[in-house]
């Protein structure tokens, strides 16, 4: 298997010849995909709205990457961790233009694509300010 036993130790201290054959080195995805996927946690994290999972992840792959590489236990997770953090900060800050934007851009009615993200469900088919302040 090995040429010379010193080879296959170099190879075992890199961790090379651990590594089964269908691991392959990929290339990190463009900038612009991970500042994308932050972008739209980030606005589903401040907003409430719910991600439209067939749209992103083809949103994804025209970008050249997958929603499991930028997935917080993702290859490239931490990166967008990174961008989502100080993304929501900001969102935050001005949460309701913010809120209006993303919606405009990615919404049901999205100029850029549209369903990326959808309206947040409820689970109380009325809200809690309607409820009688006695309960």
């Amino acid at each position: 298997m090995f040429a010379t036993p010193a080879a296959a130790a170099a190879l075992l201290s890199l961790g090379l010849a651990a590594q089964p054959a269908a691991a392959q080195i990929r290339n990190a995805p463009a900038p612009r995909a991970l500042e994308f996927a932050a972008y739209i946690f980030a606005a589903s994290n401040v907003c409430g709205y719910r991600i439209g999972t067939d749209t992103f992840e083809a949103l994804l792959v025209k970008q050249g990457t997958r929603s499991a590489d930028v997935s917080p236990r993702g290859p490239f997770g931490g990166r967008v961790q990174s961008m989502f953090a100080l993304m929501s900060n900001d969102m935050a800050q001005h949460r309701e233009k913010a809120c209006l934007a993303v919606a405009g851009e990615y919404g049901p009615e999205g100029t850029v694509a549209k369903d990326v993200l959808l309206p947040a469900r409820r689970s109380c088919p009325r809200p809690a300010t309607s409820l009688p302040p006695w309960r």
